[in-house]
């Protein structure tokens, strides 16, 4: 009963914050106020019957529960703020399937080749029982990886139902941020939307960027496009069947797996970028990944030292790419 108590106090902590932030007046508050003292007294009762440790159990659960998830429109701010600074203007590409947002410099010149940065993941779930309405980023990773290109032309592209409504958006719903994410739609989508890219920059060449389930993404339209000279993934998720193995989670059962197409990514020169304290991507899965190549002479793993999966990538990236290019 009482790890029960623990493990609803988050979201029942939340959801009284959430009622008292909210536009409240007289007895309404004085309700509000409380139903938290209440609740505080019942976690306090509860704890003093138990040890040490469950008492640090405890506090750490209400210390997540006070933790606030940025708005979507919080999330959507904090990219077009990324993109004024560094003068940069969104895109929305509307594709057979989905409408996909984009970001691309305001002025850039005719080049041959055209990078095309693709975004993780994002906010897929709030916890590990609740899927999120709402896959746009937090920290839109991807994003910066792109505003530091320092190379070339660049073009930012995020997922599916990112930035563009979640569930409300034109024919999302949540599998395609769960077991669908890297699904023959969402493939088919990125594929057209960088169609167009290429056509509208009058590029010849592609060199792919994918980010954590971005990576995935990317190496899945390597494998069927003629015009990808480059693929490059940091902290990726590029064999989602392993990765589910080994973190003992559900596979994702909706969608494509990039190891299934290693023979025609073969021919494609390679660079897995891979942190060396990245617990959600850990290095022996990129490496087990080319290793498995017949010739893996076009691919390489760079294990980035003290690197882990979300934090610091941008701050270090051009000095990989000047390193490892």
């Amino acid at each position: 009963m009482f790890f029960q108590l623990i493990r609803v106090a988050p979201i029942k902590f939340s959801e009284s914050l959430i009622n008292v932030s909210a536009d409240l007046k007289g007895d309404a508050i004085k309700a509000a106020e409380f139903s938290l003292k209440r609740f505080a007294k019942q976690i306090i009762e509860c704890l003093i019957h138990h040890n040490k440790m469950v008492l640090s159990l405890a506090l750490l659960a209400l210390l997540s529960g006070c933790s606030t998830i940025p708005s979507s429109i919080e999330r959507q701010s904090t990219a077009s703020h990324l993109a004024d600074i560094n003068h940069w203007h969104s895109r929305t590409v509307k594709t057979t399937k989905f409408d996909l947002l984009s970001f691309r410099p305001i002025d850039y010149t005719k080049a041959k080749l055209l990078t095309i940065y693709i975004e993780g993941d994002g906010l897929a779930w709030l916890t590990k029982r609740t899927v999120s309405s709402d896959p746009t980023p937090v920290n839109p990773l991807g994003f910066k990886l792109a505003l530091n290109h320092f190379y070339g032309n660049a073009v930012y592209l995020a997922r599916p139902c990112q930035y563009t409504g979640g569930t409300a958006a034109r024919n999302c719903n949540k599998h395609y941020w769960t077991d669908s994410r890297f699904s023959e739609e969402v493939v088919a989508a990125t594929n057209e939307a960088i169609s167009n890219f290429k056509a509208e920059f009058k590029a010849e060449q592609l060199q792919l960027v994918g980010y954590s389930g971005g990576a995935a993404v990317a190496a899945l339209l390597a494998a069927r496009r003629n015009d990808v000279v480059k693929l490059i993934t940091v902290a990726g998720n590029i064999d989602h069947r392993a990765w589910t193995a080994h973190h003992k989670i559900s596979p994702l059962t909706g969608s494509l797996n990039p190891a299934d197409y290693k023979q025609k990514l073969a021919h494609i020169e390679q660079i897995h970028f891979v942190g060396s304290n990245d617990n959600v991507i850990p290095p022996f899965l990129a490496k087990q990944f080319v290793a498995d190549f017949s010739d893996n002479t076009q691919s390489k793993v760079v294990v980035v030292p003290n690197q882990k999966h979300g934090c610091c990538w941008s701050k270090a990236w051009r000095q990989l790419l000047q390193t490892n290019l």
